[in-house]
């Protein structure tokens, strides 16, 4: 994986609204959607590090011009493998 990129919202239909528009507009691979709790919601896509950041680019561009309430958004290009590991619970990431 050569990085990874979060968006944090408020809402689930939002949350999948940036997520859709990440999908579309980059080829990145789907990570994982956590529901945090309070309504917070984190998504995080893998991939190459320039799609990861177009990605992210689409998801919050989608946020900004609806009414999505962007809480955090972040990029980290070659993640560590622990932290890796740590965001997706061991499960394996493909990207």
């Amino acid at each position: 994986m050569a990085a990874m990129g979060l968006i944090e919202t408020r809402g689930l239909t939002e949350a999948l609204e940036a997520l859709d528009a990440m999908g579309k507009s980059a080829n990145v691979d789907l990570v994982e959607a956590k529901r945090i709790g309070g309504g917070l919601v984190t998504i995080i896509v893998s991939g190459e590090v320039a799609a990861v950041g177009a990605a992210v680019q689409a998801g919050l561009h989608v946020l900004a011009a609806g009414t999505g309430d962007l809480i955090c958004s972040y990029v980290i290009p070659n993640p560590h493998p622990e932290l890796a590991k740590y965001l997706t619970a061991g499960r394996p990431v493909h990207g």
